[in-house]
């Protein structure tokens, strides 16, 4: 019998959020500025976005306070802290966090320190796992730590780059941690990665809607720049392939 897989959709408005819910996704991950690989999302933004999902998915809000490496100063964190305090008084299921130390490790203090932020409140670290040295080391770390489910590209830029590291993971993870691949997902890659055994799939299905304009803002080279948005058709498409497996 094939096992249910936990979809997971990374959204960054209350438009994903409804999308979401379409599919039958377990979650969001709610985040801003995905073309950056995610950064925290407003208050308004958490707001409207647990108004869309009302019966629907969880909404899991990214924090994250800027973009570049996970090493953070001590103003970033207390940014970071009153995020999570902020998103979950705001309703928020979860948080999603990361934070690495000086030499590329788990942070575990500062990971603590964010974890007891969130009040019991599952707790995933991002892809920031992917960026360290050895990601089933740092698996472990994130279970002794107590986090609810690791968010991992497997090491790779993409996840299906990784799969055979998913695997390790996967086996490392001993069903005392969620491991949830993601990164570059799509309509081919979904079904495969589905059958290394981890619990739950993100993905973006996103779309670029590019903006003509002729004045050029702040670094953008391409005039005011271009933004992204969840793509039904997409979402749908990567559900239906994963459906698929079961016939």
């Amino acid at each position: 019998m094939t096992r249910t897989l936990a979809l997971e959709l990374a959204v960054q408005d209350p438009a994903g959020v409804r999308i979401a819910a379409e599919i039958g996704a377990a979650r969001v991950e709610l985040a801003t500025a995905l073309a950056l690989g995610g950064l925290t999302p407003s208050p308004g933004t958490v707001e409207l976005a647990l108004a869309a999902a009302a019966d629907g998915p969880e909404v899991h809000v990214l924090i994250r306070p800027r973009a570049g490496d996970f090493h953070y100063d001590a103003d970033e964190l207390a940014v970071a802290e009153r995020d999570v305090r902020h998103a979950i008084a705001a309703g928020a299921a979860g948080v999603v966090i990361g934070v690495l130390d000086a030499a590329g490790r788990l942070d575990r203090e500062a990971v603590a320190r964010l974890r007891d932020a969130a009040g019991g409140a599952p707790v995933t670290l991002h892809r920031a796992i992917d960026v360290t040295a050895d990601p089933v080391a740092t698996l472990r770390t994130a279970r002794e730590l107590g986090l609810r489910r690791v968010l991992t590209s497997g090491g790779a830029s993409a996840a299906i780059d990784g799969i055979d590291t998913l695997r390790a993971l996967v086996a490392a993870a001993e069903g005392a941690i969620e491991v949830m691949a993601g990164s570059g997902v799509d309509v081919a890659s979904a079904p495969v990665l589905a059958e290394t055994g981890i619990d739950a799939l993100h993905f973006s299905a996103k779309r670029t809607v590019v903006a003509e304009g002729g004045v050029r803002m702040g670094s953008a080279s391409d005039g005011v720049g271009g933004y992204e948005v969840t793509d039904r058709d997409i979402a749908v498409a990567i559900r239906d392939a994963l459906a698929g497996r079961d016939r």
